[in-house]
C-alpha cells in the first residue's frame, strides 16, 4: 500500500504546534514493524494510504472548534486528510508507546497499534487539541495486526464519544467518520469465522491521549528519566494549577494525582448515572485527564443488571461489569500511584489521592442518585430507598433509562400505587410475566418514595425537572448502533444522521424519535453486536 502524501490541501490551514513530540523522547528508528521500543514515548510513523476515502459523517461542533467550515467535509481534501492519505504541513504523525494492566495482569508494551496522531493543533479560541486517526495503518506497536479498523467499531466510537459529550460525561471527542473503500478481514466473535468487513477511520480529538499505561511502561523498565519527563509534561501542559512556582516537584505530582483521582471519580459517577459500561477498563484505557477514552466493546445498561458486562472476553469473570466500575477505577489509580512512587519517596500525597477518590466518589454518587430520584439533598434512609429500588429493577428485566424517565411522571398526590405501576409498562421487557407479588412490592416502594418526596424541599415540578435533566431519554443503545451500521453498509446514511441528531439533545423529547427511545426489541436480544461484543475491530 502506498504511503500518505504531503501536497497542499484545499482546507483552511490547521495550526500545528506539537509540544508533545518536542517535550518528550522519541524513537530514533523509523523502522515500521512490530518491535520493542525502548527509552521513547512515541515513534514517528506515516499513515498508510487507503484506496477510496469518503466522508460519512462529521461533528459540526468539532468542525467549528477547529476553525473548519461546514462545507469542508464535502471536499475530497477533507476525506484525504482525515483518512491519512494526505499529511498537512506542520503535521508530524506518530504513534504512542505505552503499557498497561489488561484484566488485572501486567501486559508489558502495548502502544498505539492502529492509532496515529497527526499532531496538536491550536484552535481559533486558543485550545490545544491532539488529532488522532484510529485505523490509519500499522505502527511499531501493531503486534502483527494490520493497523486497520472496521466500520462497525469506528462508527460505534464516533457516535458514542459525541453522545457522551452531550450527556455531560467527560470524554474524548470525534471529528469525523471516513470510509476507506478497503475491505478488512476480522473474526468478529473470535469463533474461527473471519470475514471481510468495510473499513473506516475515526478522527478523535482530546487535549491529550496519555494514559496511565504511558507512565507504567517506562517505570516498569526502570526508566525513571522518561517517567519524570512524562510527569513534567503532563503537569505543565494539562495541570498548571498544580505547579510549585513553575516547577514539577514532588508536591506538584501529589497535587496532580489528587486532582486526577477526583476527575476520575467524577467520570465514573457519570458512567453510573447514564448506565454506560466501558467494558475494558485496562490501565492503558484510562486517561490522565480523567475523561472516557477508547470506546471498544462498550455497552449501555438496558435491563438493569449490576453484574452485566458488554465484553465477551470478560464474560467469565466479569471484572469490568457495571457495578464494579468504581472499584476498578480505584484499582487502576492504585497502579498509577505505584508508578508515580518511583519518582518520589513520599507516600502520603499519593495515599491522599486514593483516599480522596473514595470520599469524593461517595459524595458525588449520593448527589447523583438523589438527583436521579429528583431529591434536593441526601438524607438518612436514602441508601435503603435506592438499594430497595435497585433490587426491584434487577428482579425483572427493567430498562433503567426508561424506568427513571417514567418515574419522573409519577403523580405525588395520587395514592393508588397499584395503578401507578402501569407507568412502567414500557420499561419492562417481559411485562406479562410480572406477578402480583412483584407489583405489590413496587407499589410499596412507590409509597415510600412519595413519602420521601413530601419531606424534600423540591416542589413536584422541580423534582420532575431535576430527574429529566439527570436521566437521559436517548442513549446510544447497541442495537441502534447495529441498525445504523447495517444501513451505512448498504449506502444509507440517513439513519445514522437522524440518530446522531437525537443524541445531541439526549434529555429532551424530540418529535418523531420515539423509536430511538424504545427498549431493545426482542430480535436484538441475541444478535451479534446488539448486546455483548468482542474486542474485535
Amino acid at each position: 500500500m502506498a504511503s500518505a502524501t504531503q501536497p497542499d490541501s484545499g482546507l483552511p490551514p490547521l495550526r500545528f504546534d506539537n509540544r508533545f513530540t518536542r517535550d518528550l523522547p522519541g524513537d530514533p528508528s523509523d523502522v515500521n514493524h512490530p518491535r520493542q521500543v525502548m527509552d521513547a514515548v512515541y515513534s514517528y510513523v506515516t499513515p498508510t494510504a487507503v484506496p477510496a476515502p469518503r466522508t460519512l459523517s462529521v461533528s459540526r461542533d468539532m468542525l467549528h472548534r477547529l476553525g473548519l467550515d461546514e462545507t469542508d467535509p464535502h471536499s475530497a481534501e477533507f476525506a484525504a486528510v482525515f483518512s491519512g492519505n494526505r499529511v498537512l504541513p506542520g503535521s508530524a504523525p506518530y504513534a504512542m508507546n505505552y503499557g498497561g494492566h489488561q484484566f488485572g495482569n501486567w501486559a508489558g508494551q502495548l502502544g498505539d497499534g492502529r492509532a496515529i496522531n497527526l499532531g496538536e493543533v491550536t484552535t481559533p479560541n486558543g485550545e490545544r487539541l491532539a488529532l488522532q486517526l484510529k485505523g490509519a495503518g500499522t505502527t511499531p506497536y501493531s503486534r502483527g495486526a494490520d493497523g486497520r479498523a472496521v466500520l462497525r467499531s469506528s462508527l460505534r466510537e464516533y457516535v458514542c464519544s459525541e453522545a457522551m459529550h452531550h450527556l455531560g460525561v467527560p470524554t474524548t471527542r470525534a471529528l469525523s467518520l471516513v470510509a476507506t473503500g478497503e475491505p478488512v478481514l476480522r473474526d468478529m466473535l473470535y469463533d474461527g469465522n473471519a470475514a471481510h468487513e468495510p473499513g473506516a477511520i475515526v478522527c478523535r480529538t482530546s487535549a491529550s491521549f496519555l494514559r496511565f499505561g504511558s507512565f507504567q511502561l517506562p517505570a516498569s523498565r526502570r526508566d525513571t528519566d522518561t517517567t519524570r519527563r512524562l510527569a513534567e509534561h503532563t503537569v505543565t501542559q494539562h495541570y498548571p494549577e498544580c505547579l510549585s512556582d513553575g516547577v514539577v516537584d514532588n508536591a506538584a505530582i501529589g497535587r496532580w494525582f489528587l486532582t486526577l483521582c477526583e476527575r476520575t471519580a467524577d467520570m465514573v459517577v457519570h458512567w453510573q448515572r447514564v448506565g454506560f459500561v466501558h467494558g475494558v477498563m485496562n490501565t492503558d484505557n484510562m486517561s490522565v485527564l480523567g475523561e472516557t477514552i477508547d470506546y471498544g466493546p462498550y455497552g449501555w445498561l438496558e435491563d438493569y443488571d449490576p453484574d452485566w458486562t458488554p465484553n465477551t472476553t470478560d464474560a467469565e469473570f466479569r471484572r469490568y461489569r457495571y457495578g464494579q466500575q468504581p472499584a476498578i477505577a480505584l484499582w487502576n489509580l492504585g497502579q498509577l500511584a505505584n508508578t508515580l512512587h518511583t519518582l518520589t519517596d513520599e507516600v502520603e500525597p499519593l495515599q491522599a489521592g486514593i483516599d480522596h477518590y473514595r470520599d469524593h466518589f461517595e459524595r458525588q454518587w449520593r448527589t447523583m442518585v438523589g438527583h436521579k430520584l429528583g431529591l434536593s439533598r441526601w438524607q438518612e434512609g436514602d441508601s435503603e430507598l435506592i438499594e430497595s429500588l435497585n433490587q426491584l429493577l434487577a428482579a425483572t428485566e427493567t430498562d433503567m433509562t426508561l424506568f427513571y424517565r417514567a418515574l419522573a411522571e409519577l403523580d405525588l398526590n395520587n395514592e393508588d400505587n397499584h395503578a401507578d405501576t402501569r407507568l412502567f409498562e414500557a420499561a419492562w421487557y417481559q411485562p406479562d410475566t410480572l406477578n402480583d407479588d412483584y407489583r405489590t412490592q413496587l407499589a410499596a416502594w412507590l409509597d415510600a418514595y412519595r413519602g420521601r418526596c413530601r419531606h424534600d424541599s423540591a416542589s413536584p415540578n422541580q423534582r420532575c425537572d431535576t430527574m429529566n435533566a439527570t436521566n437521559p431519554l436517548y442513549v446510544p443503545r447497541n442495537y441502534l448502533a447495529q441498525v445504523a451500521i447495517d444501513a451505512v453498509e448498504q449506502g444509507d446514511l440517513a439513519p445514522l444522521e437522524r440518530w446522531i441528531t437525537a443524541l445531541q439533545n439526549p434529555y429532551t423529547p424530540q418529535d418523531g424519535c420515539d423509536d430511538l427511545a424504545a427498549k431493545r426489541p426482542e430480535w436484538a436480544r441475541t444478535r451479534a453486536g446488539c448486546s455483548m461484543l468482542s474486542c474485535s475491530s
